[in-house]
């Protein structure tokens, strides 16, 4: 005799998409925290070591997001619920979506700038001071200049659509009160 399981949730992420939702959640917020923090710190080192301490976590946010990109890749995330789908406006569906694709692009964008500007100011970048990593780039200071400031742009662009993500999220919950949250939290909705 066997014993009938009942079918899974559908309408909840995986616990693999939900883990890696919310360390790389945590971890984005903690990078852009100590990067905020370390550029303003005067040359010492202690800037020196915070410098390293960023390198390393933004490869590891390189290697979660490539590991988040082709895990989204491979499952097909649960469909909204059709009550959400059909109390959304197209532009929402649309935002819904778009801010999802540029998240994970921007988890990509952002550690690899963050390397490129610090292979070429000839930085080179030891993961945890054990692992020397390939300069993506040779050193060339003046491209490097360029490079800088566009990994701080995609950074503060990654924040800002973090922030109308968590916004939406909170929406959903506390005006809209669907549920939709529920499908990426830890644990049984």
């Amino acid at each position: 005799m066997t014993t009938a399981h009942p079918a899974p949730d559908t309408a909840r992420y995986r616990l693999p998409a939900i883990a890696l939702h919310w360390v790389l959640a945590v971890a984005l917020v903690g990078l852009l925290g100590l990067g905020w923090y370390m550029t303003g710190l005067p040359f010492s080192p202690q800037r020196l070591k915070l410098y390293n301490w960023h390198k390393w976590a933004g490869v590891t946010v390189l290697a979660l997001g490539v590991l988040r990109v082709l895990w989204r890749l491979a499952h097909k995330p649960p469909p909204l619920p059709a009550p959400v789908r059909a109390a959304m406006p197209a532009w929402q569906r649309l935002a819904h979506h778009g801010v999802h694709y540029l998240l994970y692009a921007l988890c990509l964008a952002v550690p690899l700038l963050g390397w490129a500007y610090s292979s070429a100011a000839g930085f080179p970048v030891v993961f945890l001071g054990l692992v020397p990593l390939p300069d993506l780039l040779a050193v060339n200071k003046p491209l490097a200049e360029v490079i800088k400031p566009w990994h701080a742009i995609a950074a503060y662009t990654l924040a800002a659509l973090a922030a109308v993500h968590i916004a939406a999220a909170l929406k959903h919950h506390w005006v809209d009160r669907d549920g939709l949250l529920a499908r990426m939290l830890p644990g049984r909705a």
